[in-house]
């Protein structure tokens, strides 16, 4: 995956990335895919709960273990920093996997570091798309998108989107949703 190219990406898409298929990555042949990555300040939002989360971990374990084994405790609080500190590499791997690119039938979306996931989801089996943002998001200007098929085991979502492309993207599967559902 490469960094956008041509200077400084365009105002609210600092962190998005786009390019082609990663190696090892199976798309269909002989089509050309323009993978979009998910916003930065998604990544900067769950490093932030596993901060928040690490530093609840650590004063627990201070309060708890402090008076019982003394200064001996610190040794204790290093087994939720090392895992957080895992947590943050992983994180990050993690960002960098979501990506999702459109094409002419059919919206890709792929994710996964160990077990790579590649979702396809044809327009026309498209039922319900929604975009939601939790306060969390809203305070990191983040949107998520959820489409609705009619299998529940192929409801797809792409996370950490600027609410204006969540909601062009919504728009835009909506309408070609509608177009490729009317032969049916």
């Amino acid at each position: 995956m490469r960094q956008l190219s041509g200077g400084d990406p365009p105002p609210g898409q600092e962190g998005r990335q786009e390019g082609p298929a990663a190696p090892g990555e199976t798309v269909p042949p002989g089509e050309a895919v323009r993978w979009r990555g998910v916003e930065r300040a998604l990544l900067r939002m769950r490093r932030a709960v596993l901060l928040a989360a690490t530093a609840v971990v650590v004063t627990v374990v201070a309060a708890v273990l402090g008076p019982l084994a003394g200064p001996a405790w610190v040794l204790w609080a290093l087994i939720p920093l090392a895992i957080a500190g895992w947590g943050w590499f992983a994180l990050g791997r993690n960002w960098r996997s979501w990506r999702y690119a459109e094409r002419a039938d059919d919206l890709l979306i792929s994710r996964g570091v160990l077990w790579r996931e590649l979702t396809v989801v044809p327009y026309g089996r498209m039922q319900l798309v929604e975009v939601t943002s939790g306060p969390l998001e809203r305070q990191y200007g983040l949107a998520r998108l959820q489409l609705h098929t009619a299998a529940a085991a192929t409801d797809a979502a792409i996370p950490g989107l600027v609410p204006a492309e969540a909601e062009r993207l919504r728009d835009r599967l909506t309408e070609l949703g509608e177009a490729r559902s009317a032969g049916l």
